[in-house]
C-alpha cells in the first residue's frame, strides 16, 4: 500500500513541468510586475522584476497584464524573456447589424482605424434580444433560434480581418437582459407581481441573476467568443433591473444582489481562464458616485475584485441637472469624465478603468449634438486621468473621422 502511494505521488510529480521566465515590456524592455500567467486551472503572478515560475502539465500558457495586449505561448518555447505589447484602448462600438464584415458601417470604421489612432472595436456577440453574432457550437442557444438573425456568416474571415489590421477585439455580451433565453425558460425568467414574465419598456424579458442556469448560459456564449479569438469579453447588463416589485428566486436585497453578480463573474473567470481573455464589465455612470448598489447589484469595490477592467457609462447626458454643480452636465463633457474617474481612484486604479464615452445627441434637455469638440473633450479627460483608454458609444455606429483629429496618425 505504501509503495503504491509513493508510486502515485512520483507519477503525479513527474506529470507536471515547470516553466520559468521573465515578462517584459516590448517597447521599453522593462520588467512587468504582477502580470498574470495562467493555464486552464490556475494563475501565478510575476514578481516586481517580472520573473515567474508556473508548474503545469498543459501545453499552452497565457499572460495578461493591465495596459498590454494578451499574450500566449507554448510550454515548449525556449524564450525566457516574454515581451508584452503595450496598448491603450481607443475603441468604437460596432452595431450588431454592422458586424458582417461587408457592411458600409464596417468599411467606415476601417477607414477611421487606418487614418487615426483608433485601435479597437466593441461588437455585439450577444445583443439585448439574445441573438448571437454568429452561429456558435452552443446547441442550447441554437435550439432557441439565437443564431437565426445572425449578421456574420463567416466569423473566421471576420476575425482575420481584425487581426490583419492589428485591431484589439472586444466581444460585448448582454448578460441578464435576454428575451430569447427568458421566453424559452419561463421557470427562471424574472416575474412581475402577477407571476407573469416581466418585460421592460422595450418589451424585452430578463433572466433571474440569482439562477445558476442563467449564469451558465451566458458564460457558454462568452466561451464561444473566446474560442474564435476575441481579446476581451465585455459583460453588459450585468445587473438587476432598475425596478422594484419584481419577483426573483431569492430575497432581493443588496447583499444577495452583490453576491449573485460576484458569483457569476467568479464562474466566468474560471471558465474563461484557459483562453487568456480579459474580462470587463459595463456599469452605470452614477455607480461611480453611489455609496450603495443602487438596487442593481453594482458597486466599484465588489466588481473590482472579480474583473480586469470596469467600464462606467459616463455619458454626460445621462447625469441629472445639478450633477457636478452644472445645470446641464451635457454641456461639460470634460468635467463629467474627469471628476468621475478621479472619484473612484481610491477604489480601483484608473489603469483598470475604461469609460464609455458619448457619441450621440443630448436627447433629454439641451438637444446638443455631440461632434468633434465634445468627443475630444471626453477623450482629453481620459488622458488626464490616465485610464486604460476609452470606448465610444454610437447607437448607429456612424462615426466621422474629424472627431478623431486629436488622434490622427502622422
Amino acid at each position: 500500500m505504501v509503495k503504491t502511494l509513493l508510486f502515485l505521488t512520483l507519477l503525479s510529480t513527474l506529470s507536471f513541468a515547470s516553466y520559468s521566465g521573465q515578462v517584459i515590456d516590448k517597447k521599453t524592455y522593462k520588467p512587468v510586475p504582477r502580470a498574470m500567467i495562467s493555464d486552464s486551472k490556475h494563475t501565478v503572478y510575476s514578481d516586481k522584476d517580472g520573473y515567474f515560475s508556473i508548474d503545469s502539465n498543459e501545453t499552452r500558457y497565457f499572460i495578461k497584464a493591465y495596459g498590454y495586449r494578451p499574450y500566449n505561448f507554448a510550454s515548449t518555447t525556449k524564450l525566457k524573456k516574454l515581451a508584452l505589447r503595450p496598448i491603450t484602448i481607443h475603441a468604437l462600438y460596432l452595431t450588431f447589424w454592422g458586424a458582417s464584415g461587408n457592411s458600409q458601417t464596417m468599411k467606415n470604421i476601417f477607414r477611421i482605424i487606418d487614418k487615426s489612432n483608433v485601435n479597437a472595436i466593441v461588437v455585439d456577440m450577444k445583443n439585448e434580444y439574445g441573438s448571437t453574432m454568429f452561429k456558435t457550437s452552443f446547441q442550447e442557444a441554437n435550439s432557441y433560434g439565437a443564431h437565426k438573425n445572425r449578421t456574420n456568416r463567416n466569423i473566421q474571415r471576420f476575425m482575420k480581418m481584425m487581426k490583419d489590421r492589428d485591431i484589439y477585439t472586444i466581444a460585448r455580451i448582454v448578460t441578464f437582459k435576454d428575451e430569447i433565453q427568458a421566453s424559452h425558460n419561463p421557470q427562471y425568467a424574472i416575474k412581475n407581481a402577477k407571476g407573469e414574465i416581466w418585460r421592460n419598456a422595450d418589451k424585452m424579458a430578463w433572466v433571474d441573476p440569482f439562477n445558476i442556469k442563467s449564469h451558465n448560459y451566458t458564460i457558454r456564449i462568452a466561451q464561444e467568443a473566446a474560442k474564435v479569438g476575441f481579446d476581451e469579453i465585455n459583460f453588459d447588463y450585468i445587473r438587476f433591473p432598475a425596478k422594484s416589485d419584481l419577483h426573483y428566486s431569492k430575497i432581493n436585497n443588496q447583499k444577495n444582489r452583490i453576491k449573485a453578480i460576484s458569483d457569476f463573474l467568479d464562474e466566468a473567470k474560471q471558465k474563461l481562464r484557459k483562453y487568456g481573455v480579459f474580462i470587463s464589465v459595463d456599469i452605470y455612470g452614477n455607480v461611480c458616485w453611489s455609496k450603495d448598489d443602487n438596487g442593481i447589484g453594482q458597486t466599484i469595490p465588489s466588481l473590482a475584485k472579480h474583473v480586469d477592467y470596469i467600464a462606467p457609462m459616463l455619458y454626460p447626458s445621462c447625469f441629472s441637472s445639478g450633477s457636478f454643480n452644472f445645470k446641464h452636465p451635457a454641456k461639460h463633457p470634460y468635467h463629467v469624465i474627469y471628476r468621475s474617474v478621479l472619484h473612484i481612484k481610491d477604489m480601483i486604479n484608473p489603469q483598470r478603468v475604461r469609460p464609455w464615452l458619448q457619441y450621440f445627441k443630448d436627447y433629454s434637455v439641451t438637444r446638443l449634438d455631440y461632434n468633434a469638440k465634445e468627443v475630444q473633450e471626453q477623450i482629453r479627460a481620459t488622458i488626464h486621468t490616465k485610464t486604460d483608454g476609452w470606448m465610444l458609444w454610437s447607437p448607429s455606429s456612424n462615426y466621422k473621422l474629424n472627431c478623431f483629429n486629436g488622434t490622427i496618425k502622422e
